[in-house]
């Protein structure tokens, strides 16, 4: 329901920006495109959304023989969960992370990088699985991926109109100066709002895919040194985009930064601090003690 909820508040925000410089430029054909190109892209990231950042990780499938000990770890945890056991991919990339994505437990994948397996004991990467499993069961990656592609297509869309607006011609010379100042305006804030949005959902999801993942290995702990472990690496992946940057257990382009540059990057990071996340596991450790 969330999902939809999103993918329709996307639309809204598309057909008003469209609707806005349609009644502006006196060109209603700007409203119909935009509303069918909203309509296009919200199905396109419901039933693509897997294909769609497998290829932009460029993750490739692993079988059993190839990563027995991350497949054996993924097959026992869905059991746990009762899920569905999920395509399992490998990242070949020296930074440590994983993500999760598909649209619905029958069609999720699990990735991992070869760093994050080089990096983390069984215990760790027992942890780190269950955190992406946890993205699985409470259906996080749709949601996530969606909120992805949406916020990408908002800010295109309004990047088109805004050059409409200003170099374009139509029936626009009897409107008033102001309601191209509101359109403006309009169009700089709705692709702010939209990558704002799309951040709290992230981290809010981040949070919530800790303690369920914690519960479901009834070892927080595990999961807290895995984070601890990824943050001192501190290493930009190679093969990650800013597009996908949320999916991550951590943030992809994370590099160490202190005093106020850590404030400002802190506001437009895809992901809660790790020293909170860890926190907050340890603080499960203890009240499960």
């Amino acid at each position: 329901m969330k999902t939809f909820m999103l993918m329709g508040f996307f639309a809204v925000m598309v057909i008003a920006i469209c609707y806005g410089v349609s009644w502006y430029m006196g060109n209603p054909a700007i409203l119909y495109i935009g509303a069918i190109m909203a309509l296009v892209t919200s199905i396109g990231s419901y039933w693509y959304s897997d294909k769609i950042v497998l290829r932009m990780t460029n993750a490739k499938p692993a079988t059993r023989e190839e990563a027995r000990e991350l497949y054996n770890i993924v097959e026992n945890l869905s059991i746990t969960a009762g899920l569905p056991m999920p395509r399992v991919y490998i990242v070949d990339d020296p930074a440590p992370n994983a993500f999760a994505t598909g649209r619905d437990p029958e069609h999720a994948v699990v990735a991992a990088t070869t760093g994050l397996l080089e990096l983390l004991d069984r215990n760790e990467l027992e942890g780190v699985m269950a955190h992406e499993l946890a993205h699985v069961g409470n259906r996080d990656m749709l949601v996530m991926t969606v909120a992805v592609v949406l916020a990408g297509f908002v800010a295109i869309v309004a990047d088109v109109l805004s050059r409409t607006l200003i170099y374009g011609g139509g029936n626009n010379r009897d409107r008033h100066p102001a309601f191209l100042l509101i359109g403006i305006v309009g169009i700089i804030l709705a692709p702010i709002a939209a990558k704002l949005i799309q951040l709290a959902i992230s981290r809010k999801r981040e949070y919530l895919a800790d303690a369920t993942g914690a519960l479901l290995t009834r070892y927080p702990e595990g999961l807290a040194s895995a984070l601890e472990k990824i943050s001192a690496t501190a290493r930009p992946m190679q093969k990650a985009s800013h597009a996908t940057a949320h999916l991550f257990i951590s943030d992809p382009f994370q590099e160490r930064s202190r005093g106020v540059m850590q404030k400002i990057n802190g506001l437009f990071a895809t992901h809660p601090p790790a020293t909170d996340r860890i926190a907050k596991l340890r603080g499960m450790d203890g009240k499960q003690n």
